[in-house]
């Protein structure tokens, strides 16, 4: 008898159902950085926060000068877990300090690579955010069961190329929905 292998959505999209009950994730769309048998990582890649990259650089080097061109990058509100530790989500080979290969996009946790784009070396293709969303064990994958997520493979354009008010809608229709069509209950068939 063979075993059936676990399906895990590593560099996918969750996208929050309209029924959301949980106020941190209402109108959420999830890059999944991690899914494995032992949890899984993500981060919200359509909430801007409050900051953005000139208000980091600020506090990293006060003294320096930071270019227009990055000054205005927004900083995400990347979930409620570590909200001080700071995650940039790229595409490029390049690897800074702290990087870690997703495979398509490069995970960096340094401080280096902000260093590096106030310098304009930096990746082009950059989501900045604070904090990240965690799940242990099982506990995706229930919540996957009980309809709370949607899930389709990332799309760069969608990550990276759309405003971010945008990014939740745009996901939802790779797979033929319209979440304004959803009713905000939840329930089984």
């Amino acid at each position: 008898m063979s075993q059936i292998t676990p399906s895990y959505l590593k560099h996918h999209f969750l996208i929050a159902m309209p029924h959301m009950a949980d106020p941190r994730f209402v109108n959420s769309l999830i890059y999944l950085c991690d899914h494995d048998e032992q949890g899984a990582m993500g981060l919200v890649v359509n909430q801007p926060g409050d900051l953005n990259l000139a208000d980091i650089l600020d506090q990293l080097q006060p003294t320096s000068e930071i270019p227009g061109s990055v000054a205005s990058v927004p900083v995400y509100n990347g979930g409620p877990v570590q909200t001080e530790r700071g995650f940039v989500l790229h595409r490029g080979p390049e690897q800074w300090e702290a990087s870690m290969d997703l495979g398509p996009l490069q995970l960096t946790t340094s401080r280096d690579i902000l260093l590096d784009m106030a310098h304009g070396i930096g990746p082009r293709d950059v989501l900045i955010m604070l904090g990240y969303t965690g799940w242990d064990a099982g506990q995706l994958d229930q919540e996957l069961a009980d309809n709370v997520w949607l899930s389709c493979p990332a799309d760069n354009h969608i990550l990276f190329e759309l405003p971010s008010d945008q990014r939740l809608a745009a996901a939802a229709r790779t797979l033929g929905v319209d979440l304004n069509l959803l009713t905000n209950q939840a329930g089984h068939a």
